[in-house]
């Protein structure tokens, strides 16, 4: 991605309105003109223009080669021919998710929204993780890992957090379920509710540099300071990927559901009377000092309503969620210029918006007349605005000028990233 933002960069210097061509500087007119290369390469292809920004073609494969990937992972047996058409029909709203995800970071950022501390402070938590205290050995992990290098990284996070914020903020807070309706459902559909005796937890394992009685006395002693940190109100999780030896420290130290006869007994004596949020003392294993924290406990039999009021509420809430997303992203659609290049469909569009691909070549130039050009200068002299250009049915000195019209100067295509030169008034040629 840094090398896309690098790219655009250069595509926005060159053109903003089609395939990106391989350009020399313009050429002296006083020099007869040579026959153009036979050879030029189109290095980048826009496909969509959103407010501004651009989705090239280039992302667009990436994000098939992606799905592509993703999907022979979780199906491993697909034939060639299988997996095209599995590609095929999930990529078809992937323009689609590439306008979301600008249009609503694009919002986020108009409305002031900040994630910036929150983006150091998982970044943070990652090199906790990772280990790793060079900047830059730290940077080719990340690279290695997610695919892309750190910036971008980072980006996509920051967007990704941005993103959320917005959709929390603007979309989330007015969906509303009232008690009544979360009690019905739990009394049409108990059967759901009955549980199993069970603990949820998760660790964090102390480990001792070696198998001195030195290194296992300094283990328990920062076990327990983690523990006291814990207890305080810090977040457990925060906890287990800085400080936790365990490979359970990656996924914030939880382990998942424990039934008795899962765990050492003198650790369920602890865990299953414990109420939901406990955290244990240190305790030894032969691995190091593990501290457990009780995320959630079911008793056997039927759940209480208060008990699964909330499991019941995120059930109710995804299926009213996803309508109300769609219909704001409409709305974002419906206030934003977009241009779509021919063959390319968003499967989102807002009815009855025009997103078809204007080509800036085929735009005629503003004229006025050279009675307006005086006129200008001379207003220009006074310290007067001029009255806006506007186009007239005749160049001759004295037209009478008609009402402003719509001109491509006023259109939205004609952005200042749209490389298009039809913003600026242009006077007549002088009578020869």
């Amino acid at each position: 991605m840094h090398s896309k933002f690098m790219l655009r960069a250069s595509l926005l210097a060159v053109s903003f309105c089609g395939p990106v061509l391989v350009t020399a500087a313009a050429p002296d007119k006083s020099v007869p003109e040579t026959p153009a290369p036979t050879n030029i390469k189109i290095v980048e292809m826009i496909v969509a223009k959103v407010n501004g920004e651009i989705i090239t073609k280039t992302e667009l494969d990436h994000q098939r080669e992606l799905l592509a990937s993703e999907l022979t992972k979780q199906n491993p047996t697909f034939t060639p021919a299988q997996l095209e058409a599995a590609t095929s029909q999930k990529e078809a709203d992937e323009l689609r998710d590439q306008i979301d995800q600008l249009l609503l970071v694009q919002k986020a950022k108009e409305l002031s929204i900040s994630v910036d501390a929150e983006v150091t402070k998982r970044i943070a938590a990652l090199q906790a993780d990772s280990k790793l205290i060079d900047p830059e050995e730290f940077h080719r992990w990340v690279q290695e890992g997610s695919g892309m290098p750190f910036e971008d990284y980072r980006n996509n996070m920051k967007n990704a957090l941005l993103t959320q914020r917005l959709i929390s903020q603007e979309v989330a807070y007015k969906i509303q379920l009232p008690q009544s309706e979360l009690h019905d459902y739990y009394d049409k559909h108990k059967s759901e509710f009955v549980r199993q005796e069970e603990v949820y937890l998760s660790e964090i394992l102390i480990a001792p540099k070696s198998s001195s009685d030195a290194d296992a006395a300094a283990a328990e002693k920062k076990a327990k300071e983690i523990m006291a940190r814990a207890r305080k109100g810090e977040k457990f999780g925060d906890l287990a990927r800085s400080y936790s030896d365990a490979p359970t420290a990656a996924q914030d130290g939880q382990l998942g559901p424990s039934k008795r006869g899962d765990l050492r007994k003198e650790i369920e004596d602890i865990v299953f009377k414990a109420n939901r949020g406990y955290v244990t003392d240190p305790m030894r294993t032969q691995n190091g000092w593990v501290i457990l924290k009780v995320e959630e406990r079911h008793d056997a039999g039927q759940a209480a309503f208060e008990d699964v009021q909330n499991e019941i509420m995120e059930k109710l809430y995804a299926p009213r969620m996803q309508p109300e997303i769609r219909k704001y992203l409409t709305k974002l659609r419906e206030d934003a210029f977009i241009e779509i290049r021919a063959g390319y469909v968003d499967s989102g569009a807002a009815p009855n918006k025009n997103t078809s691909w204007q080509d800036p070549s085929t735009l005629k130039p503003q004229t006025i007349t050279k009675a307006e050009v005086a006129a200008n200068k001379k207003h220009r002299i006074l310290g007067v605005i001029p009255r806006r250009a506007t186009n007239v049915s005749s160049s001759e000195p004295g037209a009478k000028t008609p009402a402003p019209a719509t001109t491509p100067a006023a259109s939205p295509a004609a952005t200042p990233d749209s490389g298009s030169s039809s913003s600026t008034a242009t006077p007549a040629a002088p009578a020869q």
